[in-house]
């Protein structure tokens, strides 16, 4: 039934969209493979017989996904819907990049621990979803290295500037995908669109910095005498520095991700042989589509369903609540916390005050001197507040340092209108929606990022003394600060936007002033303007804290090859802590309060206790089926992920149960008396055959948790075992925070290992 409403819904808007607008688009087609008659010798023969011409046709889909990509009129898709082998068909969408000391950071130690169990990871072959790779960095040296893995079946593309000569036994493979950007581009631009040679090359190699900087991120090599213009210097080093790349190019300067080129490198990925795939990339509106129409999580379905670990960015929507995206429950969904590097800056004012923030400005110094100060949103004018292009001007401007508001345009690039206007400096300051939390950047003039308070008092300083004047201050790199981890401003929060009962992000990792390999196609600011050329760059965002968990998923691997990705990312969860350095509770960013397990999933990744967790809750392929017959998608709807028919007990499961390492009891807003909700977990032993654990329950404030049995006893012939879970809510007298929820937790213990799962009651409206 949900199916034949998916079907009548897209046919209604197709429908519409044909009297709208008979103009082309890239769809994708999911298509029933089984249905394919035997007179075609392949699928292509079949889908160019029956549903449109081979020139309209972009990718074929026969791995992950069967089906599709063509670009077609509204009304010729529309017709293709009604045929009774097509189970779905969507619009491609445009999809965005989720923009040295974090190894040590994350528990990481030369010669012994995970690095030495693990041999780096040398065996292990990530595949990286992004802008591509600049090659000859010395992070992606094949120096010392064993010969590529036999299993690998995958292929060195060559296009411009990329030749085979530039893969080798690190990087072992690359790929670009284009088709669906270029149709997209063809469809914007009347035909006239494509690649613009000017600024991409149509090749794996990279124009943009982002891929680079997250391949080197997750398996750069050890990197001596490394730094972004004089900060962050040291080795440089990825999370699984042996570790081998396989590059896939989807992505495309200043264009974006589009969906049909990702599904596709998803296909190519899987048979090509990666272990792992790192992808940093999602939707930016902290909306979030139904798994059956979102290709990041059919994709990561099929890469999954055979034994690949998928790592996703939560995106950068935060402090906004439910802004995480990817919240498939078989991704590994990844939020951003802060390290303990930091790259002070301060603003001093006349009266000799001073206002820290952050900066990694590392031209010429104001060494002191005093300049007047200026705040053109003052006048009231919103473009000139966020010193936008063409709203400042040089008259008042000239000589002076300016406070530019944050937001609208990139932070870089209002330092460069400041420039042009003949700015010496600016103040770049935080508004309410980003609270306290500050990013470097490598701006082109003297430039200082303050948070929220900071910009309003330096604001107020000068509405009350118009002649104020200014200097700014550089103090390079300190390390060792604290409080760290802290959980980013921007970083992607929960609750989950599709299913509550799973919780989202899973875990927090280094997103913040994060230094890897670079381009050099672009200066560190990405702006055509900035010449400078730089081996690394220091860049912030979920899309830096993916790859983290991508490398660290490659060690585990290579040190347990039998685990499946359920395990990999239990033994992340279960392990990761919830303490900073100075051993108090995680705080937020943005509100610097405590952070809850909305913010931060199970904690901040630690790779050293990771590595042996002691008990890890698994799931099968079976398990995620279940979990999709308990959402009510009919099995037509889950064919079109799972790729295979498959029945749903009469009996609906309830998605609460998915074996996942956290629990989540949702409570019927207006509810009145006491709700008992039982949960069901299963865990599996990877630690020592004969062990015994003991439960430890912290029951989120206002509700009582109950686990039976107390005690779970593994020996030689049982290596699983199930509990129960009771949580009772007495509604009268719970009260929620401001969350919207109450948190807590069941911990394992055996004397040697914690297991932790986060436990969180929430309301829901009722149905």
């Amino acid at each position: 039934m949900a199916h034949l409403l998916l079907l009548l819904f897209l046919l209604i808007v197709l429908l519409t969209l044909i009297s709208a607008d008979p103009t082309a688009r890239t769809y994708i087609i999911r298509v029933d493979s089984s249905s394919k008659p035997s007179v075609f010798p392949t699928h292509f023969h079949w889908y160019t017989a029956q549903f449109t011409e081979p020139k309209n046709i972009l990718h074929v889909y026969d791995t992950v996904f069967h089906g599709f990509s063509a670009v077609l009129t509204p009304k010729l898709a529309a017709s293709v819907l009604q045929n009774p082998s097509v189970l779905a068909a969507f619009e491609d969408r445009r999809r965005d990049l989720h923009t040295t000391r974090s190894p040590q950071f994350l528990g990481l130690r030369n010669q012994r621990g995970l690095w030495s169990e693990s041999d780096y990871g040398s065996d292990v072959i990530i595949g990286v979803f992004d802008t591509g790779i600049w090659p000859e960095r010395r992070s992606f040296s094949d120096r010392n290295l064993g010969p590529v893995p036999k299993r690998w079946r995958g292929e060195c593309e060559t296009g411009v500037r990329f030749s085979r000569k530039n893969c080798n036994r690190k990087i072992v493979g690359a790929r670009f995908f284009s088709r669906g950007h270029e149709a997209a581009a063809a469809a914007a631009t009347a035909g006239l669109g494509g690649i613009n040679a000017t600024v991409e090359f149509k090749s794996p190699r990279d124009a943009d910095g982002h891929g680079t900087h997250t391949a080197s991120t997750a398996a750069g090599r050890h990197t001596f005498r490394a730094s972004m213009e004089g900060y962050a210097s040291g080795i440089a080093k990825g999370v699984a520095p042996k570790a081998r790349l396989a590059v896939y190019k989807v992505c495309w300067k200043n264009s974006g991700c589009f969906d049909s080129d990702i599904l596709a490198a998803f296909d190519a990925a899987v048979n090509d042989g990666v272990d792992v795939i790192s992808i940093s990339i999602g939707g930016s509106d902290g909306t979030s589509s139904p798994y059956y129409l979102d290709p990041i999580a059919i994709g990561s379905y099929g890469a999954v369903s055979r034994g690949i670990f998928v790592s996703s960015s939560a995106g950068n929507g935060g402090p906004n609540v439910m802004s995480a995206t990817n919240l498939a429950p078989w991704l590994t969904t990844v939020g951003a916390g802060t390290i303990d590097r930091n790259f002070p800056a301060e603003v001093i004012l006349s009266d000799g005050r001073k206002f820290t923030g952050v900066s990694i400005y590392s031209g010429e110094q104001l060494n002191g001197k005093m300049y007047p100060l200026i705040y053109p949103g003052k006048s009231g004018a919103l473009s000139a507040s966020l010193c936008m292009e063409n709203s400042l001007s040089p008259n008042s401007i000239k000589g002076k340092i300016v406070i530019c508001d944050r937001g609208s345009n990139p932070r870089v690039a209002k330092g460069l209108v400041v420039k042009k206007a003949g700015g010496i400096g600016m103040i770049l300051a935080n508004g309410e929606s980003n609270g306290e939390g500050l990013v470097g950047d490598a701006h082109l003039l003297p430039a200082c990022a303050v948070g929220s308070s900071e910009g309003d008092r330096i604001k107020a300083y000068l509405s009350s003394n118009p002649t104020a004047t200014a200097t700014i201050n550089f103090r390079g790199t300190v390390v060792g600060t604290k409080p760290a981890p802290v959980v980013a401003s921007f970083s992607g929060r929960g609750p989950n936007g599709l299913n509550l009962e799973i919780l989202k992000p899973d875990l927090i990792a280094p997103g913040v002033n994060i230094l890897a390999a670079w381009t050099e196609a672009v200066g560190p600011t990405g702006l055509d303007s900035d010449n400078r050329k730089t081996e690394f760059n220091i860049v912030s965002g979920t899309s830096m804290a993916c790859p983290h968990v991508s490398g660290a998923a490659a060690l585990l691997k290579s040190a347990h090859p039998d685990w499946s990705p359920a395990a990999i990312r239990s033994a992340m969860m279960t392990t990761a802590t919830l303490t900073d350095n100075s051993f108090s509770r995680m705080t937020d960013e943005f509100s610097n309060k405590s952070a809850t397990p909305y913010d931060f999933g199970a904690g901040n990744l630690n790779l050293d206790l990771a590595m042996d967790p002691g008990l890890v809750y698994d799931l099968m392929n079976e398990d995620y089926v279940s979990f999709l017959c308990s959402i009510e998608y009919a099995p037509t709807t889950i064919q079109v992920i799972t790729r295979s028919r498959v029945n749903c007990p009469m009996r609906k499961p309830l998605p609460e149960n998915l074996n996942y390492p956290s629990i989540s009891a949702l409570i019927p807003r207006g509810s009145t008396g006491v709700i008992s909700k039982m949960f069901f977990r299963m865990v599996t032993n990877v630690g020592e055959a004969n062990s015994v654990y003991g439960v430890r329950v912290e029951p989120p404030k206002g509700v009582r948790v109950v686990v039976k049995p107390r005690k779970l006893v593994f020996s030689e012939t049982v290596r699983r075992l199930g509990y129960y879970v009771t949580i009772t809510v007495d509604c009268k007298s719970l009260v929620f925070g401001d969350s919207g929820a109450v948190f807590g937790s069941v911990t394992w213990v055996d004397g040697k290992h914690v297991v932790r799962s986060p436990v969180l009651v929430t309301q829901i409206d009722p149905l």
